[in-house]
């Protein structure tokens, strides 16, 4: 069966005065309208592509990159707001309905948000931003040291609410973060622990000392290399300065400077640090 809200594996049957004739392997056929078909595209070819439902309520298959498949998350921005509800742009020709009853709270024109893709009895595709229903710590799939694709939730007291492998919740705390991280940002992450009540305590940073320190000393040589060899920064520097810089905190600054001078890649000066002309 043609699934909806999916990238589909399809045969290329038939042309159309509408488009091409697509077919699963059990028959099923969908229309490619003539405007998605790839150029040089032939009878008997097998594409992968994203099926949907038209304005007229049949599946329809396009080229076009949706910005969230079935049962996934992601930011969307609102078009429009209509009596049935929210209407997102997700990257198609036509957008996805939020409706009034799947959302949180009042939504606004413009505004971005992140949102799940869920489908209903009927086999109609739909937005809601009832978010943590769709996330489970139940049943941790992840270890302590695994690396994971994040997806941030929202900002809280602590930190930061996360979307770990688009099934856990996880938290980011605010004194570990030392980069700008915006809602509905994808990127990959580590898991620093699974407590006890199974929630996640989620690392932006590798973990392992070795990995950091080379990490960041990575950093600091691609800096320096940027910056025409020399850096403003000490280890007296305000942390606040440092991390505005290098993205890392004092202490792994001071660590890694010293583990650069030690290696002979790096001259510690009265006002900063600057790359010796030997280290590429």
């Amino acid at each position: 069966m043609i699934e909806v809200g999916k990238y589909n594996n399809l045969t290329v049957v038939k042309q159309t005065e509408d488009g091409l004739q697509l077919k699963d392997n059990e028959g099923e056929l969908v229309c490619l309208p003539t405007k998605f078909i790839p150029k040089g595209t032939e009878i008997g070819d097998s594409l992968r592509i994203f099926v949907y439902h038209g304005n007229n309520g049949k599946k329809i298959a396009t080229t076009q990159t949706p910005k969230i498949t079935l049962y996934g998350f992601a930011l969307l921005q609102v078009t429009a707001m209509t009596k049935v509800g929210a209407f997102l742009n997700w990257g198609l020709d036509k957008d996805i309905l939020l409706p009034f009853s799947e959302q949180r709270r009042d939504l606004s024109e413009g505004r971005w948000y992140v949102v799940y893709l869920d489908i209903d009895d009927s086999g109609r595709l739909f937005a809601t931003t009832k978010i943590e229903d769709q996330l489970q710590n139940i049943h941790i799939t992840v270890n302590e040291g695994d690396e994971v694709e994040i997806l941030i939730l929202k900002k809280t007291d602590l930190g930061y609410t996360v979307i770990v492998n688009d099934e856990h919740e996880g938290l980011i705390y605010d004194n570990e973060i030392f980069t700008t991280l915006r809602v509905g940002d994808r990127m990959p992450a580590y898991v620093k622990k699974v407590r006890e009540d199974n929630q996640l305590d989620i690392s932006i940073q590798k973990l392992g000392f070795r990995q950091v320190i080379d990490t960041y000393s990575d950093k600091i040589l691609q800096t320096l290399s940027a910056h025409d060899g020399f850096l403003a920064l000490t280890d007296k520097s305000a942390p606040a300065d440092i991390a505005a810089i290098l993205g890392m905190s004092k202490k792994a600054f001071k660590k890694t400077i010293g583990g650069l001078y030690k290696a002979r890649k790096i001259s510690l000066e009265e006002d900063g640090i600057r790359l010796l002309k030997n280290t590429k």
